[in-house]
């Protein structure tokens, strides 16, 4: 086995426990957002905010990491594939950073405060807004990681931006309210 094989290894490892721990908590506050369930969303938005430093950042950062790493020594940085990939890593960081956490930090001092109101409820749907978004780019981060596209694969970068307009449409399309129930 070679060192490329172990780094890229680990960059795989590292990229499925981010990815898939965050869609599945995704997949949790969706179904109890849809099912009307505001404590089940509640509970899915509090282990993303509890994970999301102390999990979800670390991995994303090592995925990062044996990601670079990779390219410094055996790939480079040059091709298509990568800078979209390097593009699609920007945008998701930028998206905990700006949109989860803050919102995150805001609703819960919001409920801490004051209980579950409405206006909590709204910044907890403002995070699924962003997940669908989130997401939707890193399904194009993974798609470009495998099917490594050049300027030629016009069909695979036309999916991708499909996939892109679709997690922003569905992130901006109505979403239903969610009213804390009154007993």
């Amino acid at each position: 086995m070679d060192w490329y094989s172990i780094v890229k290894f680990l960059h795989v490892v590292s990229a499925i426990l981010w990815v898939g721990g965050g869609f599945t908590l995704m997949v949790l506050a969706m179904r109890a957002d849809r099912a009307g369930n505001i404590e089940g969303m509640l509970q899915a938005m509090r282990a993303t905010g509890e994970l999301g430093n102390r999990f979800f950042a670390p991995m994303s950062m090592l995925t990062l990491a044996f990601g670079l790493i990779m390219c410094w020594f055996w790939v480079g940085f040059s091709d298509l594939w990568i800078l979209i990939g390097l593009a699609g890593y920007a945008t998701t960081f930028c998206i905990g950073m700006f949109i989860f956490k803050p919102t995150a930090d805001r609703m819960a001092g919001m409920i801490a405060k004051d209980g579950v109101t409405p206006a909590a409820l709204a910044e907890g749907q403002r995070i699924l807004n962003g997940a669908r978004i989130d997401y939707s780019v890193m399904l194009v981060i993974i798609a470009d990681m495998v099917l490594k596209p050049t300027l030629n694969d016009i069909t695979i970068l036309g999916c991708m931006a499909l996939v892109l307009t679709t997690g922003i449409a569905l992130a901006l399309g109505g979403t239903r309210r969610l009213v804390p129930s009154a007993a």
